[in-house]
């Protein structure tokens, strides 16, 4: 019978487990944590955005540089499959704002769950507080891996064992100190998807503030380079959210981050000639600016706004001058903040970097260098927007390495 480990007990770990015993192989999961999928019940704020209903082109665009090397996973096991997946588990989904998808019970714990039990009923030998040092690998081919007991031999070996995100959960790195010592290049990792700090130290009086239905832009010496129009959220240290965290897997991709801005558009639905037209008509009140400020922002912004456009908050609207009207259209619809860096990787969402795609066979996971060698999820260099792509990604290359894993032919040397 095939023998495979899989190191790491993660959304790829678990599928490539699963998968490769339901192939007919004999699977040992190797889990440094005391539980399987620590970090996937935190995903999505405990909710789970498990995947997305986009069609294939959206996911590949989602991934950027790396997307096109994901059709194949995507093709074999696609979003579609993953929802048909949990259903037969007994897990329904639901879809929500932007095509993300969510378990109905709004829990991570019942996906965990319901995987590692398909998992166990498959057949698959679970260990977890088990820490894989590194791989064994002899002419070329993967024998098995080290553990600190002894060793665990193999036919093959799927590492699974995420990035550098959200390190308390087991991601530490493993994964790529093993793919470097297997001959692999690993792209220098970085946290991805993660909150924003910025140069301005009193948005911390907006802590807390969530804004819906605006747009963000982030602009790299006066350039727009990328805009987001959706939800976001003030901190003490900057600004977080969905639509901030897809600017900062661009942020985190600039070579010269010296001059970056992010601009805010409060009144998106509106252009400045609306905007300018509909300020007329209202300030022909006699009504102070700060009581009149509550129609058009939430009551944390108004004092930045109205500091920003040099309005005194006593001055009543139906005497501000054409030149302070457009001064608050300006701040209105182009707010500045100053980007000084992203949060780090003990809160960011994936990892970017990884195994470099171009050392893995796209078809199957397989190492291109190593034979029986196969990578899955966040240790190969892919990373996506927010909206449920990395986790489907997870899932995806999962499930096509334990296809694989269960097929490898036994090599002369083992």
């Amino acid at each position: 019978m095939q023998k495979v480990v899989v190191i790491g007990g993660g959304a790829s770990g678990l599928m490539a487990a699963g998968r490769a015993a339901e192939c007919g192989a004999k699977v040992i999961l190797l889990e440094r944590n005391g539980i399987v999928g620590k970090k996937l019940n935190i995903t999505g704020k405990g909710r789970c955005n498990l995947t997305n209903t986009a069609d294939l082109e959206g996911f590949i665009k989602a991934f950027g540089s790396t997307g096109k090397f994901l059709y194949g996973a995507f093709s074999r096991f696609s979003n579609n499959d993953m929802i048909d997946f949990l259903e037969k588990l007994g897990v329904p989904t639901k879809e929500e704002r932007g095509g993300r998808v969510f378990p109905v019970s709004d829990c991570a714990e019942d996906v965990t769950n319901a995987i590692e039990k398909w998992c166990r009923k498959s057949g698959v030998d679970i260990r977890t507080g088990v820490l894989a040092k590194n791989l064994l690998i002899s002419s070329n081919a993967v024998g098995g891996a080290a553990i600190f007991s002894g060793a665990v031999k193999a036919n093959a070996v799927i590492v699974a064992a995420g990035g550098i995100s959200y390190p308390k959960t087991g991601s530490t790195g493993d994964g790529y100190r093993m793919a470097k010592e297997a001959g692999h290049l690993v792209i220098t990792p970085s946290p991805s998807l993660s909150a924003i700090v910025t140069k301005e130290l009193w948005v911390k009086d907006l802590q807390g503030l969530s804004l819906k239905n605006v747009s963000a832009s982030l602009l790299c010496s006066g350039k727009k380079i990328a805009s987001e129009f959706g939800e976001m959220l003030f901190t003490h240290f900057g600004v977080s959210g969905p639509i901030i965290l897809t600017l900062s897997k661009i942020y985190a991709g600039l070579a010269d981050k010296t001059d970056v801005q992010l601009s805010l558009n409060f009144k998106p639905a509106l252009n400045q000639e609306q905007l300018e037209s509909r300020l007329i008509r209202d300030f022909t009140q006699k009504k102070m600016v700060k009581n009149y400020m509550p129609e058009l922002l939430p009551k944390k912004l108004i004092q930045p706004v109205l500091k920003f456009a040099g309005i005194p908050d006593e001055t009543y609207v139906n005497r501000i001058t054409p030149a302070m009207r457009r001064s608050l259209i300006k701040y209105l619809v182009d707010f500045p903040l100053t980007v000084v860096k992203t949060r780090s990787a003990d809160e960011a969402i994936v990892t970017a970097g990884g195994v470099s795609t171009k050392e893995i066979d796209p078809r199957t996971m397989e190492s291109r260098l190593v034979k029986g060698l196969y990578f899955a999820g966040e240790v190969i260099d892919i990373d996506a927007v927010t909206g449920g792509f990395n986790l489907q990604a997870a899932f995806s290359t999962g499930w096509i390495a334990g296809e694989n894993a269960a097929k490898q032919q036994k090599s002369p040397s083992q």
